[in-house]
């Protein structure tokens, strides 16, 4: 199935739009048109009435009497298309103009005294508008004479009004329809010009011409643009994480698998204890995969993620650690509001969270505090315990690029995962002395 573009779709939109306006104004209009046109002859019909009011007279013995010529000249010319007629009622006899000469013309035979009567008849040479008026004319006798007055006229004459009008109209309608048209193309092509270069950056950012869309945008394009900047780079924030740790994992594996590897070259009997050499390494080759597996899913796309509520996460995180570390006895009090959320993707939070309470927990001797709270649109987590503390080698862990096998078990991997993560998001991580008088560890994530 083909899809239609959106300046297709617009364009056959607006053009169905436009042409039924106008065609429905085109009708209003002619009708609206005719009506007048319609009105306008029989007022013109009605002063030709009053006309022959003017020009009637009644002689001596009460017969009608008018006059040869009138005020209005297609009365004297024959087959003009405006007729008229004067009955005289008692006896029958009606005046007609001399434009009627020798035509059959339906011309009322009666009619109220003191009605006006307008409407369409038909004749035997097509349809007439007609208007007629009774009247009772004093005669000289004193009585009162009835006569009906009407006025004929060819309905040839309004069509051919009309026709003209219509043709007019109809012609100037297609027209500015024509314009129209052409000037919604236009503006939709202006329009949607931020579409085509949005497209055309995109091509360029795949073909690699480009590192991000760069135009400036208008307002309905401009979260579009900026979110696709924010994917574009967390990509290859992602890509550049994975491909420094492959390249870390795969020097920091160097050293110990070259420990084994002398190892099993020793002679038998020889004075190197071979299982607790392959038991150290392996464990160290274990830090290693699981700090630099850390940094490599540390994802920090918080933008498109929705508000995660946190004391769940931490709750969950205190469970599992209490069972881990049963033995020890250890005390976790969290301080966390129900209702916090944050955009924080869920496996990060564990990650964020469990690494810092384990290592708390690992190091603690009775007890380690946890607190999570917004401060203005950051987010605080601190977590406190009452061991060691940190040294000043332990501090090294936070540096950038410190090699995973220089990293001691404890505070070392997990903090160093945690400063990963932390960075993905923009947020500080910072060190310092609890008032336990252990270790503080102070995070700091920014909104997003």
């Amino acid at each position: 199935m083909m899809v239609l573009s959106i300046r297709a779709r617009l364009i056959g939109a607006g053009a169905v739009v436009l042409v039924a306006f106008l065609a429905v104004a085109g009708v209003a209009l002619q009708r609206a048109h005719a009506d007048s046109v319609r009105a306008a002859h029989y007022a013109r019909l009605q002063s030709t009435v009053y006309l022959l009011l003017a020009a009637a007279e009644l002689d001596a013995q009460g017969a009608l009497v008018m006059p040869p010529d009138l005020a209005e000249p297609r009365l004297s010319l024959p087959g003009s298309g405006l007729y008229a007629s004067v009955l005289h009622v008692p006896s029958g006899v009606a005046w007609q103009s001399a434009s009627a000469v020798g035509l059959s013309l339906p011309f009322a035979r009666s009619a109220a005294v003191g009605e006006w009567r307008f409407e369409e008849v038909q004749g035997d040479r097509g349809a007439y508008l007609s208007a007629r008026y009774g009247v009772r004319w004093a005669g000289a006798g004193g009585s009162g004479v009835p006569l009906v007055l009407g006025v004929l006229e060819s309905r040839a004459t309004l069509d051919r009004e009309s026709q003209a009008f219509s043709r007019t109209l109809w012609g100037w309608l297609a027209g500015a329809g024509v314009l129209l048209l052409l000037a919604q193309g236009l503006l939709l092509r202006w329009g949607l010009q931020p579409l085509r270069r949005v497209a055309g950056e995109i091509a360029r950012v795949e073909s690699g011409a480009q590192a991000e869309l760069q135009g400036r945008y208008p307002a309905e394009l401009a979260g579009l643009t900026s979110n696709l900047n924010t994917l574009l780079r967390q990509e290859r924030v992602r890509q550049t994480r994975y491909k420094e740790a492959l390249s870390f994992l795969a020097h920091s594996l160097k050293t110990p698998l070259a420990v084994l590897r002398n190892a099993l070259g020793q002679p038998p009997g020889a004075a190197q204890d071979l299982p607790a050499t392959v038991a150290q390494q392996v464990d160290r080759m274990d830090h290693i995969v699981q700090h630099q597996l850390g940094r490599a899913m540390a994802s920090g796309a918080a933008r498109f993620v929705p508000p995660l509520a946190l004391a769940p996460v931490a709750q969950r995180v205190r469970d599992s650690l209490a069972k881990v570390y049963a033995a020890k006895g250890v005390q976790i009090t969290l301080d966390a509001p129900p209702g916090l959320a944050w955009r924080l993707d869920e496996g990060d939070a564990f990650e964020l969270l469990g690494n810092l309470m384990d290592n708390a927990v690992k190091w603690a001797t009775a007890t380690v505090a946890v607190r999570l709270w917004q401060e203005g649109t950051a987010l605080r987590l601190r977590v406190d315990d009452d061991g060691p503390g940190f040294t000043q080698d332990t501090q090294a862990v936070l540096q950038l690029h410190v090699r995973a096998d220089e990293k001691v078990p404890g505070h070392g991997v997990g903090l160093a995962v945690v400063n990963d993560l932390v960075a993905s998001h923009g947020g500080t991580l910072a060190l310092g002395r609890s008032e336990r008088g252990g270790a503080r560890v102070d995070v700091t994530l920014p909104g997003v």
